[in-house]
């Protein structure tokens, strides 16, 4: 398939993919963007969302946390503080990050970044049920 870039997503827990793909959508902390073949070099920080990775075998979703994504025109590294795949989401795992992210709110020296973090992630809650 032509226009395909180098997609990779680790964790601190694991590495959870290593593919070629046509597209990535990212949750960026300044808006979302879909990286391609070809995008001009790039930094971003994450914010709480899904991660989309578009290849031959199909579209994988994740949700991440938080973190950065680096983006070439080759490929898109994305270090994630915590990333899992949408298929094992579960609502306990899902409360269980929304507490953490509770406990960080509480002591964040930039309120305002935490309370849209902790927005970010109970929104993600309603999405998994």
């Amino acid at each position: 398939m032509a226009g395909n870039l180098q997609f990779d997503l680790v964790s601190p827990e694991r590495r959870l993919a290593s593919v070629q793909a046509s597209e990535v959508q990212i949750p960026g902390a300044d808006g979302d963007l879909t990286a391609m073949e070809g995008h001009a070099p790039t930094i971003t920080s994450l914010r709480p969302g899904v991660l989309k990775a578009v290849s031959a075998e199909g579209t994988k979703a994740y949700i991440v946390t938080g973190g950065f994504a680096e983006i070439s025109a080759a490929g898109v590294s994305v270090l994630a503080e915590r990333a899992v795949p949408v298929e094992e989401m579960t609502a306990t795992l899902m409360d269980q990050l929304i507490a953490d992210a509770s406990e960080a709110t509480a002591v964040a020296s930039d309120k305002d970044a935490a309370d849209k973090a902790m927005a970010d992630l109970v929104a993600l809650r309603g999405l998994i049920g």
